[in-house]
């Protein structure tokens, strides 16, 4: 319960729009001053979503990846880098991988695999087991660590699935998003139940979409585990969506739950260490 506090660090994600919030960083140049600023602060390591800079609407191409993390790399050689590998708006295997190609400094970390379609409140996000098991394998045959996005129990499930068929190889790292309308509630049942059930030697976050992001940030720094946070799962501070977040003010609320906690933020080396992610850039493996 007292150990460092992995954060996980969401600043934009495929939703958001400067007509919801001005806050929503857009442009490569944007997320890499927000990310700037809380690494500042503390945190583990990024997920990033790329955008098109002129019509600010998501993209999947490697070359917008590659300025953002450009820019992050140069003040931040050592902050584990995530990239999304989302089906939501595109399901094409070649676009969802396209930004595993980045090599040297550029290469990502780890990238992202939600384990199972699931539908959104007016959308559906598509991964058929056939491309959750190409995404793996792209992943594995690249050196980069599967960032597991588990939404309810049977994803938690399919995860072992996986892992049993060597599909997914330990250390493995899981963030678990609840309060979405289709999926798994953002209650201790449903939390408690997902986190119980994680293949052994897993590091886990909770998330929380929308107005559950504060409660499930404060539940997994209250058990033991780590955190996403950031604009990408909600654009409002507080519960009666009365004031806009910014990315910097909700990262500094993380960093109070974990000192009322007497808990110290975990440093991007000690994460490495624990998945057996190389010094440097990319490389997983022991």
């Amino acid at each position: 319960m007292t150990e460092p506090v992995p954060i996980n660090f969401a600043p934009t994600g495929m939703i958001p729009t400067r007509e919801m919030t001005p806050h929503v960083p857009i442009t490569p140049t944007e997320i890499v001053e927000d990310v700037r600023t809380v690494y500042e602060m503390g945190i583990t390591t990024v997920h990033l979503h790329a955008r098109d800079p002129q019509t600010e609407e998501p993209t999947w191409e490697k070359e917008v990846f590659a300025e953002i993390i450009d820019g992050i790399r140069e003040f931040a050689p050592e902050l584990v880098v995530c990239v999304s590998l989302s089906g939501r708006n595109w399901d094409a295997l070649e676009k969802r991988t396209d930004v595993l190609e980045l090599t040297g400094e550029r290469k990502p970390d780890m990238g992202s695999l939600t384990l199972s379609s699931m539908n959104f409140g007016d959308e559906a996000s598509v991964n058929s087991p056939e491309t959750v098991e190409a995404l793996a394998e792209a992943m594995c045959d690249r050196g980069v660590l599967p960032e597991i996005e588990a939404f309810d129990l049977g994803m938690v499930n399919y995860a072992n699935y996986l892992a049993d068929r060597d599909v997914l190889e330990p250390p493995h790292y899981c963030n678990l998003l609840l309060g979405n309308v289709a999926t798994a509630q953002a209650d201790l049942v449903h939390a408690g139940t997902m986190v119980r059930d994680l293949p052994q030697d897993t590091v886990w976050s909770l998330a929380g979409i929308g107005d559950a992001q504060l409660p499930m940030n404060a539940l997994g720094i209250a058990v033991g585990g780590g955190v996403r946070v950031g604009i990408e799962d909600t654009i409002y501070f507080d519960a009666e969506r009365e004031q806009l977040a910014t990315n910097e003010a909700l990262v500094e609320r993380v960093h109070e739950l974990a000192a009322l906690n007497g808990r110290d933020i975990m440093e991007p080396a000690e994460f490495r260490d624990r998945l057996a992610l190389r010094s440097g850039h990319g490389e997983y493996g022991r």
